[in-house]
């Protein structure tokens, strides 16, 4: 009986863990602004670009080449589902930023080529989890070599509601040659 009493009061915890998350924002709080700049130090600058990803489990992945100063292409973005190993559920978005002239890295968007904990290390984990490194809602800024791409979760919903799976995730690119926080 206590058993039970347990645990169907860790469900109950985890279901207004989720809610809470999902109304802090709305509630307005400010979302806050993580800065980073990759392992990469390079001088190559971008043909400056916005554009928006929307998912959802049936559009999981998404991919956008991003074009150098002489509108050649030179580094491609994709944004893929992350879940349940053979399930077509999503619990988070991974977004990753390839330089296609030096492919010998998957990633130019990690902070430090370790894996770490720390926050700035993990902007391109696009996970809603209120336990997660990075809050969901953070813009998230990158500088890579001599631009910046700047990502923020716009919009998601999770079927049903107090589920950790997601149905809908939009996510706001921005790619600059200048420091997007004004400095």
């Amino acid at each position: 009986m206590k058993r039970a009493a347990c645990s169907i009061f860790g469900l109950i915890f985890v279901r207004l863990m989720v809610v809470f998350a999902l109304i802090a924002p709305a509630a307005g709080q400010s979302s806050p602004t993580i800065y980073a700049e990759s392992f990469r130090k390079g001088t190559t600058q971008i043909t400056e670009a916005s554009f928006e990803a929307k998912l959802s489990p049936q559009n999981a992945t998404y991919r956008e080449r991003i074009k150098d100063s002489r509108g050649n292409d030179r580094y491609e973005l994709t944004v893929t589902p992350q879940g349940p190993e053979g399930d077509r559920k999503v619990t988070s978005w991974r977004v990753k930023l390839r330089d296609l002239h030096h492919t010998i890295y998957s990633n130019i968007l990690l902070a430090e080529q370790e894996p770490s904990p720390d926050a700035r290390n993990n902007l391109w984990w696009l996970t809603p989890n209120p336990f997660g490194p990075v809050p969901i809602r953070a813009q998230r800024i990158v500088k890579v070599d001599g631009f910046y791409v700047t990502m923020q979760v716009k919009d998601l919903h999770f079927t049903p509601l107090d589920s950790p799976y997601l149905d809908t995730m939009v996510v706001q690119f921005s790619l600059s040659n200048s420091d997007p926080r004004g400095k």
